[in-house]
């Protein structure tokens, strides 16, 4: 790999170091070797920093959930995902 002055302890570049335009060449473009991965995978959420406060990890806030779920009328079974 190539040693640019960032990683041999120089400088940090500044926004002037920048070129205006950058042309990427698509007909070498790669399709996402990861992209396979994420599939099944948990959605990751955000909480407010006052619902933080009062669930402390995931298993608390599933619960939680489920017991809102539990409580909602007309809910229809979740299918997992065909794709």
């Amino acid at each position: 790999m190539k040693r640019t002055l960032a990683s041999e302890g120089g400088s940090k570049r500044s926004a002037r170091d920048l070129r205006p335009e950058y042309r990427f060449d698509y007909a070498k473009a790669q399709s996402n070797r990861f992209a396979g991965r994420a599939k099944g995978y948990p959605v990751v959420v955000l909480l407010a920093p006052d619902v933080a406060r009062v669930f402390k990890d995931g298993e608390s806030v599933n619960a939680a959930l489920r017991a809102v779920m539990s409580a909602m009328p007309n809910r229809r079974k979740a299918r997992p995902n065909a794709s």
